[in-house]
């Protein structure tokens, strides 16, 4: 199993970036998906997430209305469309699975998944 993120790079301050996570393995059907990030000095925190049964998606606070996930079932690929970036979002961004289709909405606490990509960095910066 292989997660595999990209898409990262450097970007303006409200401008926009979409990081993408490709998986080899397995399908992703009907798995949770979700994105981590954790910035330089900070712990890290969850992002976003889509359950694998219903589709419940959860959006931290700190992103709401400016970031969206989604998948391509088809590709085995997810998604994070980020908009209106801040420097506070430059982070190293990470992609995870939940292999058990779990209802939503899913936690956000790091041990609900099982597979995780490496980060791809994303840097908001003028």
């Amino acid at each position: 199993v292989q997660l595999q993120a990209s898409g990262g790079g450097l970007v303006q301050p409200g401008g926009s970036l979409r990081v993408s996570c490709t998986v080899s393995g397995f399908r992703l059907d009907s798995t949770g998906i979700g994105w981590f990030r954790q910035a330089p000095g900070k712990e890290r925190e969850g992002v976003a997430s889509i359950a694998g049964s219903d589709g419940i998606t959860v959006y931290a606070d700190s992103v709401k209305g400016r970031f969206t996930i989604s998948r391509d079932n088809a590709k085995n690929t997810f998604f994070l469309e980020m908009n209106s970036l801040k420097p506070d979002d430059t982070a190293d961004y990470y992609c995870v699975v939940e292999i058990r289709s779990r209802m939503g909405p899913l936690s956000m606490r790091s041990s609900t998944y099982h597979y995780w990509g490496q980060g791809t960095l994303v840097t908001v910066s003028s």
